[in-house]
This record gives structure tokens, sequence and C-alpha cells, in this order.
């Protein structure tokens, strides 16, 4: 049995990725901050923890850690003008500050793994230019720069990796989808026809953790239904 850490583990993506892993009788760490975890699986082990909060104890980290996902994120949609100085630093000290403190903190614990797995989560408008995600964007493109830069520096003992999706229908982008029109809008984008699903990401970040992709690490896996790639 290995051990994962799954940050920000009680809904949505990171809720699909606690549940795949437990599928396959892994030992699961997770973290929570609004969102309690109610009535899951006794063997998910749950802790509290506020991203912002910098003087948060990170003493969930087991001695020996194979794996480590860090989920937190924003979908905060508008225009350039309309976004201030501190909504930028506050979104960077969620998406990379607070990955960074928590990779900082695991390092020891994957490398006595003798092959541990990073995943993290970009998304695909840093690859394709969208109207009003400049914040998202600018954090997320840091994401992927430190994803490139981990990864050298690690290796061979840890692998960094990031998955980068479109649209995935979870309580974040709910505002998004609240209604079918939207719903169908936002499926005709993509060249797939439809709205990804958290399953389309655990499944992938399950693979990137595993031995199966033990020969890869670097790399901006873009789960997107094609947006990045198919006009």
């Amino acid at each position: 049995m290995k051990n994962y850490l799954v940050i920000g583990g009680s809904s949505g993506i990171g809720l699909s990725i606690v549940k795949l892993l437990q599928g396959r009788n892994e030992a699961v760490i997770a973290t929570y901050n609004e969102n309690k975890p109610e009535e899951m699986d006794p063997e998910i082990v749950f802790h509290h923890y506020d991203v912002f909060d910098s003087g948060a104890a990170i003493d969930f980290i087991p001695d020996e850690l194979h794996g480590l996902v860090y989920c937190p994120g924003s979908i905060n949609l508008k225009p350039f003008g309309r976004i201030s100085q501190e909504d930028f630093i506050q979104d960077y000290q969620l998406q990379v500050v607070g990955a960074v403190k928590i990779i900082q903190s695991a390092i020891p614990a994957l490398k006595k793994s003798g092959h541990g797995s990073i995943v993290l989560f970009s998304t695909v408008a840093v690859q394709v230019g969208l109207p009003f995600h400049s914040l998202v964007s600018a954090s997320k493109g840091a994401i992927e720069g430190l994803v490139r830069s981990l990864s050298a520096e690690l290796a061979p003992t840890i692998r960094v990796n990031c998955i980068a999706p479109s649209l995935i229908d979870t309580p974040l982008s709910s505002t998004l989808l609240n209604t079918e029109q939207k719903r169908e809008a936002n499926a005709q984008r993509h060249p797939l026809k439809r709205i990804g699903n958290t399953d389309d990401i655990a499944e992938m970040a399950g693979f990137i953790l595993s031995e199966k992709s033990g020969w890869i690490t670097g790399q901006v896996f873009h789960v997107d239904g094609g947006m990045s790639a198919i006009k």
C-alpha cells in the first residue's frame, strides 16, 4: 500500500481523485477547508487545512509519501480593468504559493519513497487566450513554469507533472453551468461537444501518480475536450 496526499480533496476534482485512489486500496490523506467531508469512507483521513493561513501547521504528511496532488483553485472571471492588484496577489497565494509551501514540506517524504510523483493543475486558458481569464491565466502560467523547473531539479527521484483542464462540471464552476442554455453553449465550444467531468481529470491524475507513467515528467497534459489543439 502506498501513501498519497490530496490537498483540497473534499469536493470536485480533488474528491474524485481521493475516491479513485481509495478504490485502488491506497492509503489516502486529504485536506479540506470550507467543505467539511461528511460520511466519507473512514479509511480516508481528512485534515483541516487553510491555504491562506500562513501559520497553519503541515503535520499530516507521512514519513514516506508516494504521491502529492494540489487541487485548490479559483474561477474568478472578470474584465482585466476591474481586477485589483490585491486580486492578483490573492490568486497567486492560492494557486502558486500554496502549492510551493506544500511541495517544500513534502519533498523529504516523497524522496524517501524513491519514486514520488507530484500533480499540479493549470488551465486551458494558459494555452488558448480567452477573454476575462487574465487572473487565472497569470497564476496557472506560473504553475506551468514551476512544473518544468521542479521536474528538472527533482529528477530522478520525484516526477512533477501538470493537468490543464477546460471547464469541468464541479461546484467551483456552478455559476457558469447553472442553466441548460449555459451548459449547452459551453459543451458546443469543445470539439468533443461535452463538458468535462471530474472523473475525466481524476483518471489522468491517477495515471500520472502511478508507476505506469514512470518515464514521464515535466509535462502539461491538456485534458480539455480538444479545445487547446483543435479548431
